[in-house]
């Protein structure tokens, strides 16, 4: 097992905290053991509270103007960082030249650093000296493996007997790991064993125990690499459910990658989360989403499985409109329908029952 946290960490999100491209550091605020979380740097929302800022809840997580006063505000609580991790998600996963300032600005301050972009900081020369000068650590989280490490689709997938439950999504950074995360904590409540399967970079630095980086993967591995930790999961955890986080969507121009969940995750059923106020793809303006019906005839035709219950995301509505919304697609789909930050997960699990085996 892991021995975490692994030290104190600013979350570096300069521009992006609240929006679509900081999901990454979102995603840490909310939960992760690899990292105690000491605060946030974004200037537009200096001496705030990150918590108020993602749900109007107070976390005592402080957002600082920059990352120098971050750094002086842990050594003042004499609790000093030992980590600078990138919070940014941006398009295309590249570093701005005022992030990679910040970045060498951390490292000579002497915080290792934890990078999920696609651009390498360990590849980045001057970078990777000062590092090696400061004897401090980089980790390039989407770095990809070695191809004598990845695994071939091979039909191991069909020998777990775990309740398989993919999370998808009508869009890419719409809250599915997140909903994922909630439906794993909810069936541990009811006496279930849960383990979720990461997909992406942001759960591995939450300290997913089975994970992949799908988006980091040679295009002939990656229904191979699905398969593998599905099967790990199940081999070593024996869990009653297996949560798969979804990646992009099924129709995304840009990151379909809900098809090699569905074709190598071999779900048993689905989950459909869904941003009513999101018109466009994220990202990507005048590409309109199909509508939620499609999505949810395309993913059961090509899984042959059933979707069984859509999650909200309450982006761009007022959180007073979500019932009713809800509602509406309740009416429209005959599923049931619900925002799991506001309202929990119930909904959700009692759609699963059904499948759920002692």
């Amino acid at each position: 097992m892991n021995s975490f946290p692994e030290g104190n960490a600013i979350i570096y999100c300069q521009g992006a905290f609240g929006t679509t491209n900081g999901k990454t550091a979102h995603g840490l605020v909310r939960r992760t053991q690899r990292y105690r979380v000491l605060s946030v740097v974004d200037s537009r929302h200096a001496s705030g509270d990150a918590g108020m800022i993602l749900e109007r809840i107070p976390n005592g997580i402080r957002v600082y103007e920059n990352v120098q006063q971050a750094i002086d505000a842990a050594i003042a609580n004499d609790d000093p960082a030992t980590y600078l991790v990138i919070g940014l998600a941006p398009d295309g996963g590249r570093l701005d030249p005022k992030a990679r300032d910040d970045v060498m600005k951390a490292i000579r301050f002497g915080l290792n650093v934890d990078s999920g972009l696609h651009d390498f900081l360990s590849e980045d020369e001057e970078i990777a000296e000062l590092a090696a000068k400061h004897g401090v650590l980089l980790r390039d989280v989407r770095k990809p493996p070695s191809r004598k490490e990845l695994h071939f689709f091979s039909g191991k997938i069909e020998e777990v007997t775990s309740l398989k439950v993919a999370v998808l999504g009508t869009d890419s950074a719409i809250g599915k790991r997140t909903t994922a995360w909630i439906l794993v904590d909810t069936l541990r409540t009811r006496g279930y064993t849960s383990e979720l399967i990461g997909t992406g970079q942001t759960a591995w630095m939450q300290g997913v125990r089975f994970g992949i980086i799908l988006d980091s993967l040679v295009n002939d591995f990656i229904a191979g690499e699905i398969e593998h930790v599905v099967w790990s999961a199940w081999k070593e955890a024996k869990p009653d459910v297996i949560i798969i986080e979804g990646q992009g969507s099924l129709m995304n121009p840009a990151y379909p990658g809900g098809f090699e969940i569905i074709a190598a995750g071999r779900p048993d059923v689905m989950i459909l989360q869904y941003a009513p106020g999101r018109k466009d793809y994220d990202g990507f303006p005048g590409y309109p989403i199909q509508p939620l019906g499609k999505q949810i005839q395309a993913a059961e035709l090509i899984s042959g499985k059933p979707v069984v219950a859509v999650t909200v995301n309450h982006e761009n509505l007022d959180k007073k409109e979500v019932p009713a919304v809800c509602s509406e697609i309740t009416e429209m789909t005959h599923l049931p329908a619900c925002d799991v930050l506001l309202d929990g997960a119930g909904q959700v699990i009692d759609a699963l029952a059904p499948y759920l085996t002692r």
